[in-house]
């Protein structure tokens, strides 16, 4: 079923200006998990923001669950549905005591406490972080930061969780615990993520990967179908996540490799079982 349909969409920020987004047409389904890569300036973080009401439609049409986001009216309940993540997990927390961020949300929901002190602890677990429910968030890594800001989403009980390149200004380890609650997100609780990102490595076990340029959907697949396009992908100055560029080069030098080769493990197996 259909959460988020986008239909022609075009997109500037004034009406002499260029367009950022032209012809967008694309379908998100409830409990899909899809990635939308792009170089800088591909349009990919302005359709984010448009996901859930922040920027508006010049031309076309954002529907969440069949509501328009055009309508002033829907943006409330829209806003309830799609819940965003941004870069900057600094601009997402507010409190002084983490289980007090995570708190803000439900408490402008108006629910009762019990309810919110429910959902405070639910999010905190499912993110990894309940442990930390007493702590200062500035005292907390990059990668413990984004996970709260997560936290604080989630706590809303959105329908659909939408980031916005939410592991840039995290070191590696901080980008894997926060891939690895993404994922979690979405096959342990079915939650619909649309996470934008470019790092193509991110993009490996998503359902679908939409390769965004010049404003418009140039590639759309699944992982495999898009890491075949070794050359597409390169003209969008992108590139393969390392494991599948290391496959390739094995394939290239003579071994029978399989083609959706994407994770270590699984490489690492296929070249020890070979004679």
């Amino acid at each position: 079923m259909s959460l988020i349909n986008i239909e022609n969409l075009h997109y500037r920020y004034n009406s002499k200006g260029n367009w950022v987004l032209k012809e967008v047409d694309l379908e998100v389904n409830s409990g899909e998990f899809v990635v939308i890569v792009g170089h800088n300036g591909s349009g990919k973080s302005t359709l984010a923001k448009m996901l859930n009401g922040l920027l508006i439609p010049t031309e076309g049409d954002i529907e969440i669950n069949g509501r328009s986001t055009k309508d002033r009216d829907n943006i409330w309940n829209i806003r309830q549905q799609v819940g965003m993540v941004f870069q900057n997990p600094d601009n997402q927390l507010i409190a002084n005591i983490v289980e007090e961020d995570v708190a803000f949300g439900p408490e402008n929901l108006g629910l009762e406490s019990m309810k919110i002190r429910d959902r405070v602890d639910w999010a905190l677990k499912e993110v990894g972080m309940e442990e930390f429910k007493r702590h200062a968030p500035h005292n907390l890594s990059g990668g413990q930061k984004q996970r709260i800001a997560i936290a604080g989403v989630l706590a809303m009980k959105p329908k659909c969780l939408v980031l916005d390149e939410p592991t840039a200004m995290l070191d590696p380890l901080g980008r894997k615990s926060v891939i690895s609650t993404i994922e979690k997100l979405n096959k342990s609780l079915g939650m619909t993520v649309v996470h934008i990102t470019h790092f193509m490595n991110e993009a490996i076990k998503a359902d679908r990967i939409i390769v965004m340029d010049g404003g418009r959907v140039a590639l759309e697949g699944t992982p495999k179908d898009i890491f075949a396009k070794v050359n597409q992908i390169k003209k969008y100055n992108l590139d393969l996540p390392q494991v599948a560029q290391l496959a390739l080069e094995l394939q290239k030098s003579g071994l029978d490799l399989p083609d959706d080769i994407f994770e270590v493990d699984r490489l690492v197996n296929l070249l020890c079982s070979l004679k």
